[in-house]
């Protein structure tokens, strides 16, 4: 076993191996399972037991040494390409160009939205997405049996009636009434849930930006000319608003806001129905109810609201006429507003 040993050593030593399958040849035939090594540690039992300790130590010795040459050698050959693979760069090419991103049209909107509303004095204000049942519909005057409430328009957490995800931005107004003295102004963008069936017109999510003004004073005249000044800086100079008499338990009076057709120019196309006029928003008068609800009094201060969806506003002004496409993550779609 003593020569086998001195045989072993001496091949190792004599072993150059120039690349990683060479060294795995090395590791295969002396350090594996059943390499030459581990048959000597197998025929280890048949020594006699006088000459055990030195052959033991003996194989040992050459199991060490296998051991620290194969690291060596790996460590040689690992620099060896590395060393290579610099080798065969170009620093003098240009570097290769990586796509950049692009802004989701909702995310431009939204900011254009705020944007335009910060010039009026507007802030911003945000709330939790799962609301509980005052937030979201008892202070703002929801009946219990409104059909809001109905389990077909909202998403309830675990079946808790009074814990839902929130199907409105008012909730933040309500928890901003709360907090805050007049005079209020904010704005409240996010996203909102309905159980819907999901269509080109609608999905269970979305996204909306509402608006509230608390002051003393405050009119149906204010509210109309905030509308106006919004729709002629996002739609452009010539656009003109209606109001149309509507319902809303927050708001009342309550309208819903419609521009003149951007496409036709209100002599009425396809997109208005021949009407000359396309919905953007809901709008009113805080119902002095909902003051009293947020601890505000309603002889005193007055204030309007208004809320829209973004999604609608972004299908208006890049004419998309499907809604799911904002929440597809199809890049030839997002592509197109990578200049915008």
């Amino acid at each position: 076993m003593q020569d086998k040993i001195n045989q072993y050593l001496a091949e190792i030593e004599a072993i150059d191996p120039q690349n990683k399958v060479e060294l795995e040849d090395f590791r295969l035939k002396y350090l594996s399972k059943k390499g030459l090594i581990s048959v000597l540690f197998e025929d280890f039992k048949i020594v006699p037991n006088e000459q055990k300790k030195a052959i033991g130590a003996e194989i040992n010795k050459l199991k060490q040494f296998a051991d620290s040459k194969f690291l060596e050698f790996q460590d040689l050959i690992s620099t060896k390409e590395e060393s290579d693979n610099e080798s065969t760069i170009d620093l003098s090419l240009p570097p290769i160009a990586h796509e950049t991103g692009t802004r989701h049209p909702l995310w431009l909107v939204k900011n254009r939205i705020i944007e335009i509303f910060e010039r009026m004095g507007f802030s911003i204000a945000e709330g939790p997405e799962i609301e509980d049942d005052w937030h979201n519909f008892s202070a703002l005057n929801f009946a219990e049996n409104h059909p809001a409430r109905d389990m077909q328009d909202t998403f309830f957490v675990n079946l808790n009636p009074d814990i839902a995800l929130r199907t409105h931005t008012s909730s933040v107004q309500v928890r901003t009434m709360e907090t805050q003295k007049p005079p209020i102004r904010v704005l409240s963008p996010g996203r909102v849930f309905r159980n819907e069936a999901i269509t080109a017109r609608a999905h269970c999510f979305f996204h909306q930006i509402e608006g509230l003004y608390i002051n003393e004073n405050v009119s149906v005249k204010d509210l109309k000319q905030t509308l106006l000044y919004f729709a002629q800086e996002f739609f452009g100079k010539k656009t003109q608003i209606r109001m149309r008499p509507s319902y809303f338990p927050f708001t009342e009076p309550s309208v819903e806001v419609d521009i003149s057709c951007q496409i036709c120019g209100g002599k009425g196309c396809n997109v208005c129905k021949h009407s000359g006029w396309v919905e953007i928003m809901g709008a009113g008068m805080v119902d002095p109810q909902v003051l009293e609800n947020c601890g505000i009094d309603s002889k005193k201060y007055a204030g309007f609201a208004f809320g829209m969806g973004i999604e609608r506003i972004t299908m208006l002004k890049y004419q998309i006429k499907d809604l799911r496409l904002f929440s597809e993550n199809d890049v030839r779609f997002l592509r197109q507003f990578h200049h915008v």
